[in-house]
């Protein structure tokens, strides 16, 4: 399972001119009883944060959207230095090979167009979790 975040504020200026609704994207995995978010910062640094649930509905309150991918038998690749922004490399985590995704907003419509399940945010990985425990 991965968690594919789409955020519509960022720091960086081309993405603030170039695209549409979403401007930034960032991979969230749950490891253990926490989720990692990998955060894309420039090319050769990517940086993990730890969050909890509550973090996320957090980020949910602040305007991040969330699309939810089950694929079990998948092995993400995270050691994807050679990315050039944060689109090209959760495509690559992802395995994505579409040279026309540019763009955060365009890759929200590509994957909710192939997988429709939307993550709710607390709805969904409150029963992930529960069925965990259990």
């Amino acid at each position: 399972m991965i968690i594919i975040a789409f955020s519509n504020k960022t720091s960086k200026i081309i993405p603030n001119i170039v695209c549409r609704k979403y401007k930034h994207v960032a991979p969230i995995v749950p490891h253990n009883d926490k989720y990692i978010m990998y955060q894309f910062i420039s090319p050769g640094k990517i940086k993990k944060i730890v969050l909890r649930l509550r973090d996320i509905t957090v980020l949910h309150a602040y305007g991040w959207d969330f699309l939810y991918l089950e694929n079990k038998s998948a092995s993400y690749n995270f050691a994807v230095y050679h990315a050039r922004t944060c689109v090209d490399f959760t495509k690559r985590i992802i395995g994505l090979k579409n040279i026309f995704i540019q763009t955060p907003w365009k890759l929200y419509k590509t994957l909710n167009s192939v997988n429709p399940r939307r993550c709710v945010c607390l709805s969904v990985m409150r029963r992930n979790k529960m069925q965990q425990n259990t």
